[in-house]
């Protein structure tokens, strides 16, 4: 069962079960306002502090001023867990917006921002984690702060639907036929032992997985280089996955109708993987 909370005062959480927005909501009007997916494995936290971060980051980005210290908000982010007694797999959907105030493309004055919070079920994808999954390959149309975790994802969405449409998991996004990322997660490519992504710049999201990958592979003495590919060098790599919150290190099998090597997850895939689980305390 979901419980929902909604996050509005100091003294914590009010309108449990009673989520709704406001009708002047600049995140319903405007889309003015950023999020974080966190997930949860077995009812604990994972990548916490790296997700905070970044929520911070991405408010400093658009000038919006969070309600909360980054110690409440690991207070209250504890508290949601607690009050919903969550044990199992899940995830927490965080979004603060620009507040509520009568429609004006400029920022109101004095107005305070919104917070909300929920917590929802999610099991982990282990068959698609175990065969891989497809992806279609498209222009990619998004503004160019993608670094910013805004809600402004209707290009996404586009996206990911005409992946759906097409029987796929993913949409690989290009710029110009610079491979970026997919409509909801970082990609990369391995070509003869060698991992590959696209840096860190304005054009694509700073993953927290992505970062945590990162680590792994250096740790498990896998070369990883940041630097952008081709729509070519996809086609010709010897393995590629993908990775966010909710896929994890998810292997991509099929692009565009085209098998990837045999079809199958590859080697270094499943090697992060296994470094993933571990990481996650998930074996």
């Amino acid at each position: 069962m979901t419980v929902y909370h909604q996050l509005l005062t100091q003294d914590g959480f009010v309108g449990k079960n009673d989520l709704h927005y406001p009708f002047e909501e600049r995140g319903l009007q405007f889309g003015d306002g950023i999020y974080e997916v966190i997930r949860i494995y077995q009812g604990e936290y994972y990548l916490l502090t790296e997700h905070v971060e970044r929520l911070y980051r991405s408010a400093e980005a658009i000038k919006l001023t969070l309600p909360f210290s980054k110690d409440d908000m690991y207070r209250y982010m504890n508290q949601l867990l607690e009050v919903n007694s969550v044990t199992s797999d899940a995830k927490v959907y965080l979004q603060v917006t620009r507040g509520t105030a009568p429609r004006d493309h400029v920022f109101p004055e004095n107005v305070p921002s919104n917070l909300y919070a929920y917590v929802q079920d999610l099991p982990r994808p282990v068959d698609s984690l175990k065969n891989g999954v497809y992806a279609i390959i498209r222009p990619d149309e998004r503004w160019l702060n993608c670094y910013i975790k805004t809600l402004n994802l209707l290009p996404n969405v586009l996206a990911k639907q005409e992946a759906k449409e097409n029987g796929c998991f993913e949409a690989i996004l290009h710029r110009e036929n610079t491979v970026t990322e997919c409509s909801s997660s970082n990609v990369y490519i391995v070509k003869d032992g060698v991992i590959y992504t696209h840096p860190e710049t304005k054009q694509i999201l700073h993953g927290c997985v992505r970062q945590r990958i990162k680590t792994l592979v250096e740790n498990e003495g896998i070369p990883l280089k940041e630097m952008a590919f081709t729509i070519e060098q996809l086609n010709d790599a010897d393995e590629v996955f993908l990775s966010s919150s909710t896929a994890e290190v998810m292997p991509i099998v099929k692009i565009d109708g085209r098998t990837v090597k045999d079809g199958k997850p590859g080697k270094l895939t499943q090697s992060i993987q296994h470094a993933y689980k571990k990481d996650a305390k998930l074996i």
